[in-house]
């Protein structure tokens, strides 16, 4: 055993001095962690201030499932439920339980009509500075009226309850199997829905709807209506293909309007050029009367032409030379309410590189 050294040699006052090294960095470390946590408790806690103040502050149901969304919380605070920087900052299991089961409760208003869409906020606090925030409101008109979407909500449920259910043998059938009689083509106007008009029931008519309910010839290539037409004809069998017009179309408009040797990159353009057969026709036989009556003239005539323009399909063709298909135009004027139908005879039709002829048969005037 050696003597204890004295407190006045070099050995000794190197000790001592490594010593309270030691024991001042341990401190300053611990002094950082409780720093750090508090400082990531103080910035949750910003975050919970200012989700507080936001409407709907929960919403209890996931919208989006399968989304990136769907990793989000109830509390919308952005971290999952099993954060790590929560087990930090709360340093408690149980602590964390409790922060992660509370949920803002929201006004009776927006229970009632859980819609909400988000809006760019220029300002934000928090984690969230330096980012764009969002605020939740609910989906009202501008002016504060009647919610949209709780308006939808009603009439759907008012269609489960007066028809779903009271007829739920009906839909049944239809969930496994459609056996339409009818392909209808028709205008995107939202002033026209065919099945509100003509009063089409679920499983009766497959749709396609299109700006100015055109149909455009085999030539032109893929589109979804020709996509619909094969489906509906070689799938579904249906027996009756009805194209329907209407009144104030604005797509006929468009085509009437374009000059002949500008090329547009308008989409509308591009497709309403598929009826220019009917233009040509229009500008020929009604030369001399207003744009409006020239209008009204072109919007039958492009009716007609897309009834010719079926025929160029050779699936179409051999269904209504078989007497298994018929052709159908009609035209919808919501000005007085009033619908013309009729018939294309195939036998006295025909396609040609000028647009073909046709002729109707079978006309009818509903007043």
């Amino acid at each position: 055993m050696g003597q204890r050294p004295s407190s006045q040699t070099p050995l000794y006052k190197e000790a001592l001095t490594n010593y309270h090294v030691l024991v001042f960095r341990r401190a300053k470390c611990k002094r950082g962690k409780r720093s750090m946590v508090w400082r990531i408790h103080s910035k949750i806690c910003s975050i919970g201030s200012t989700m507080a103040s936001l409407r709907p502050y929960s919403i209890s149901w996931d919208p989006f499932p399968c989304s990136p969304f769907s990793g989000l919380t109830n509390s919308f605070s952005g971290f999952p439920r099993k954060s790590p920087v929560l087990s930090t900052a709360f340093n408690s299991g149980t602590e964390l339980a409790k922060a992660d089961e509370t949920h803002f409760e929201s006004p009776g208003s927006v229970k009632r009509n859980p819609i909400a869409r988000l809006e760019a906020s220029g300002d934000s606090i928090g984690l969230t500075q330096g980012l764009p925030s969002f605020k939740l409101d609910n989906v009202t008109n501008s002016d504060g009226g009647v919610d949209l979407f709780g308006e939808m909500k009603h009439r759907f449920l008012s269609f489960k309850k007066h028809r779903f259910l009271e007829e739920s043998e009906h839909f049944r059938t239809l969930a496994e199997v459609q056996s339409p009689k009818f392909m209808v083509i028709a205008c995107a106007d939202s002033r026209v829905c065919p099945s509100n008009i003509l009063g089409f029931q679920p499983g009766e008519a497959f749709m396609i709807r299109n700006v100015a309910n055109l149909v455009p010839p085999l030539e032109n290539g893929p589109s979804e209506t020709n996509a619909a037409l094969e489906f509906a004809v070689n799938t579904l069998e249906v027996e009756n293909i009805l194209v329907i017009g209407h009144s104030s179309c604005a797509g006929i408009q468009a085509l009437m309007s374009m000059q002949d040797d500008v090329d547009s990159s308008s989409f509308v353009a591009k497709w309403v050029v598929n009826a220019k057969v009917a233009k040509s026709r229009t500008e020929s036989a009604a030369a001399n009367i207003s744009f409006d009556q020239q209008c009204r003239h072109c919007e039958k005539e492009s009716i007609n032409c897309s009834l010719l323009n079926l025929l160029t399909y050779p699936w179409i063709e051999h269904r209504v030379r078989t007497g298994l298909l018929s052709i159908h135009g009609g035209y919808y004027d919501f000005l007085d309410c009033t619908f013309e139908k009729w018939t294309l005879d195939f036998n006295e039709s025909s396609v040609g590189a000028d647009g073909g002829r046709y002729l109707v048969k079978d006309a009818a005037f509903w007043c």
